[in-house]
């Protein structure tokens, strides 16, 4: 018969499956981040766009699900923006 599980056990068994969970959100982030750079280095604007689009939606969702602070997620946006008004000013 299998003993009770006490109530740190259930407690550190929840907090590493928050912690897999948050972990695979901030990876995908950081994996569109990484194609938007690629795209907007490839001087690619039509797909730079697209790829922003998606990881605003994506910062935006960790966001929403605890994942991410407020500010990071802003600083993050407000960086990538930067990042594509910069490059593809001049190509309006």
């Amino acid at each position: 018969m299998a003993g009770k599980k006490t109530s740190a056990e259930k407690r550190y068994a929840q907090s590493e499956v928050r912690r897999l969970h948050n972990k695979a959100i901030k990876s995908e982030c950081r994996t569109y981040a990484k194609q938007f750079v690629e795209a907007v280095q490839a001087k690619d604007s039509k797909l730079a766009q697209e790829k922003l689009t998606t990881l605003v939606s994506k910062l935006d969702s960790a966001r929403s699900k605890g994942v991410l602070t407020r500010n990071a997620v802003s600083r993050k946006k407000s960086r990538m923006m930067k990042l594509y008004n910069v490059t593809f000013a001049s190509a309006k």
